[in-house]
């Protein structure tokens, strides 16, 4: 779907240099990396830059960004997803690619950037483009399926070698991807950087019946049945926690929330069990619960779920792998538990239950970390770095 064009938009002075930045992104979602990109965009127009996004659809990120002076433009880009693996798939990608090439092009030239940052893997096209035109470009990983198949890794991870940087969102990811055949010597490590609430509300004192919480796409990889059929088994051992869902689908995923809702049903946690959907604020939801779970079962390349628990002062329960230990690192209120297992998630919230007073405390502190350790203008100021040194190529 095409919308506005950036002509239609005011353009803001450029400031100091007159550097320009086009920024693709797939969406105008505001999950984790969406919203890495917004602090980027902030970063770069507190500089002077004049910053231009092109997105695939429009979406409540559109608001976010204009607010800092950024234009906004959604372009029929094609984005890869796993429905693309299959030959059909593979089809309608090359279909997208051709109808969605001339448009590109002409966003390039118009906008005259001097770097290209394209936001995740899911959009190699934008890095075709950029080095066809002989812009500098630069792309975000914020993946790192190391499960997934090979050819499927190698696959996302080729396009990088177009890039002039490659800036990854944790080691775990930047492993992953130079695995895959990233060059290494292109490839950083820039931590994410999250801001926390406003203001803060500290862990009830006494807690009979825990609230717990669920923040972030409803996917299978991201284990929302996991947590679903953890407080079905805390309900067998007389716990009566209620559990908070705070996300929607991708397109195409909405038989997995019909799943989720099928599976509440099936275990008579109809009055336990909360679909909120999507909210731009999540912290009122934080700010409500006791426990903060994690429970993905598949790779993770960092974790914003983890830090966001973390600036709520609030325990955590998170699936021990990939990006999530690593996010979860030096925060004393986190219980890691093998993914997949609700048994093990249940008997996890039960050790925090069983000492309330030091998890709370412990969360208390841990709120305090997080905030020193990812801090959104630390972030601004590496990602600001990393994509002046690319447009000095230029």
């Amino acid at each position: 779907m095409v919308g506005r064009t950036v002509a239609a938009v005011t353009r803001p002075d450029t400031g100091v240099g007159g550097r320009v930045a086009l920024v693709a992104n797939p969406s105008a979602d505001l999950y984790g990396s969406d919203r890495m990109m917004l602090e980027t965009v902030r970063g770069l127009r507190r500089q002077g830059w004049r910053v231009v996004v092109a997105a695939s659809v429009g979406g409540p990120l559109e608001a976010e960004l204009t607010s800092t002076g950024a234009e906004f433009t959604t372009l029929a880009v094609p984005v890869v997803r796993r429905s693309n693996l299959s030959p059909l798939g593979l089809v309608r990608l090359v279909r997208d690619a051709v109808v969605g090439l001339g448009p590109m092009v002409r966003l390039v030239r118009r906008v005259d950037p001097d770097v290209v940052y394209v936001n995740t893997l899911t959009l190699p096209l934008w890095l075709v483009v950029a080095r066809l035109l002989r812009r500098p470009a630069v792309v975000h990983v914020h993946e790192a399926e190391a499960s997934a198949p090979a050819l499927a890794r190698v696959g996302l991870s080729l396009p990088t070698r177009l890039a002039h940087r490659v800036i990854c969102n944790s080691e775990t990811s930047r492993g992953v991807t130079v695995d895959a055949g990233a060059p290494d010597s292109r490839a950083v490590v820039v931590p994410n950087g999250v801001a926390g609430p406003q203001s803060s509300t500290e862990p009830r004192s006494r807690v009979d019946h825990p609230r717990l919480v669920v923040v972030g796409r409803l996917s299978p990889r991201k284990g929302v049945d996991v947590a679903v059929r953890a407080v079905g088994v805390l309900g067998d051992r007389g716990v009566e926690a209620t559990l908070d869902i705070v996300g929607d689908v991708f397109p195409g995923y909405e038989w997995y929330e019909a799943e989720l809702r099928g599976l509440v049903g099936r275990l008579g946690l109809g009055d336990r069990v909360t679909f909120s959907g999507f909210t731009r604020d999540v912290w009122p939801h934080l700010a409500t619960a006791d426990i903060v779970l994690v429970p993905s079962r598949s790779d993770e390349s960092f974790g914003n779920g983890v830090v966001e628990g973390a600036l709520a002062a609030r325990p955590l329960v998170v699936s021990d792998h990939t990006g999530l230990r690593e996010a979860s690192g030096g925060l004393a209120s986190v219980v890691l538990v093998p993914p997949d297992r609700p048994d093990l998630l249940a008997d996890a919230v039960e050790k925090l239950l069983s000492d309330w007073s030091w998890a709370r405390d412990a969360a208390i502190s841990d709120a305090v970390t997080a905030a020193a350790r990812r801090s959104p203008a630390a972030y601004q100021a590496s990602m600001c770095k990393e994509l002046e040194a690319v447009a000095r190529v230029r």
